[in-house]
């Protein structure tokens, strides 16, 4: 159930991306690092294995303020992000919106997303995005 777009109302989202998922962005994009692409260069750094694109992860933000909280109309017109810690393929990710602020003057919004690891609950990406909605803002 999506609850009223209010302050302090949150919204949680869950998700997971597959490697068809990243070769798939990294096709869109360009973004062909083989730090997302190939095990064996993966294997040779930090992370051990591939990693999922921040930004794809981060595309999240989009799909969930754009089309489910506020949803549609939405009018995306800033985003912070930071990328806190890896994301990997098909782990159980949660997105969760909190309303931080609002301003009815101008239909404008700030809302806090964090993506979270589900089985170990450590924030992955978070940023702040700014919207307008004319209807539920």
């Amino acid at each position: 159930m999506i609850p009223d777009f209010a302050l302090n109302a949150v919204y949680r989202y869950p998700f997971r991306f597959s490697q068809a998922d990243v070769i798939d962005f990294a096709r869109v994009t360009g973004d062909n690092n083989p730090l997302h692409l190939d095990a064996d260069f993966a294997a040779q750094t930090p992370f051990k294995r591939p990693i999922i694109h921040g930004m794809l992860g981060a595309s999240i933000f989009t799909k969930v303020l754009g089309t489910e909280f506020p949803g549609y109309g939405s009018v995306y017109l800033g985003q912070t992000l930071e990328f806190l810690r890896p994301m990997f393929v098909d782990t159980d990710y949660e997105a969760v919106f909190t309303v931080k602020s609002m301003n009815p003057d101008k239909h404008t919004a700030e809302i806090l997303g964090e993506l979270r690891d589900v089985q170990t609950g450590k924030v992955a990406t978070r940023g702040t995005a700014t919207l307008m909605h004319r209807e539920k803002i």
